[in-house]
């Protein structure tokens, strides 16, 4: 097989693969516009589920299906809060704050978003005050938020003043380190804006993760590189053609 057969088949096939990611980004962004209008949607409802019955649901085969309006009683523990760190709020660095909270009747424990607060320097991180006194709690149970890129193991790191700092919510990795003979529910608990305790905090769905405007942005690249390349290939096609047709000897 000729070299340049080769180019050409190896052409066909990276347009072939150009054309399938563009259509898969354009599948997550109407995926994401669904999940979007979905959890708005409960959001705006409000109808609580009660939260022993949700900390204790099994992993969501469906990722629309996790986000839930829910309310209930329980206690926080008495357990080293958790910190996300790389947190970007209206352009500010910062951490997410996580207690631990036990829902009565339930037998796994749930984290609770507290809220965003600012980090100026990692070298300086301030105390977190005690848990909050709070028996009845509400809010949007929300998949773990997205991290970043997984480029190495995920570390759990504990500061001075005996909190956790990570990079990744990962509930059982969580309940590992904090010797949590039950474990933690796989999802977590964004306390409703309107309790005033903790932090800056959002109902933000897809936390974290591409929007669908951005999946979209993708979808054109790829396409946009498809085009190019095809362009190429049928330009490079055509001159192979024209000089094959020419008859020998002739130069013009």
């Amino acid at each position: 097989m000729s070299r340049r057969i080769l180019l050409l088949l190896l052409s066909i096939s990276m347009i072939a693969a150009f054309v399938r990611l563009g259509l898969w980004q354009v599948d997550r962004a109407h995926y994401k516009e669904r999940l979007l209008a979905h959890s708005r949607q409960v959001v705006s409802d409000r109808k609580p589920d009660v939260l022993y019955a949700a900390a204790d649901a099994p992993d969501q085969v469906n990722e629309a299906d996790a986000y839930e309006w829910t309310a209930g009683s329980g206690h926080f523990l008495s357990l080293p809060p958790i910190r996300l760190d790389n947190q970007i709020r209206n352009g500010v660095a910062g951490i997410r704050v996580y207690r631990v909270f036990q829902p009565d009747g339930a037998q796994h424990a749930i984290l609770v978003e507290l809220g965003w607060r600012p980090l100026p320097s990692h070298l300086d991180i301030p105390p977190e005050p005690a848990p909050p006194d709070l028996t009845q709690v509400r809010g949007l149970l929300a998949p773990p938020p997205v991290g970043g890129l997984k480029l190495g193991p995920e570390r759990i790191v504990p500061q001075k003043d005996g909190s956790l700092l990570l990079m990744r919510i990962t509930p059982d990795k969580i309940a590992a380190a904090l010797k949590l003979k039950n474990g933690l529910a796989p999802r977590v608990l964004i306390l409703d804006t309107g309790m005033k305790v903790g932090y800056k905090r959002d109902l933000q769905v897809l936390s974290g993760a591409l929007p669908p405007a951005a999946h979209r942005a993708y979808a054109v690249q790829w396409f946009g590189m498809a085009i190019a390349l095809g362009v190429i290939t049928i330009v490079m096609v055509r001159r192979y053609w024209r000089e094959a047709r020419k008859p020998e000897g002739d130069q013009g």
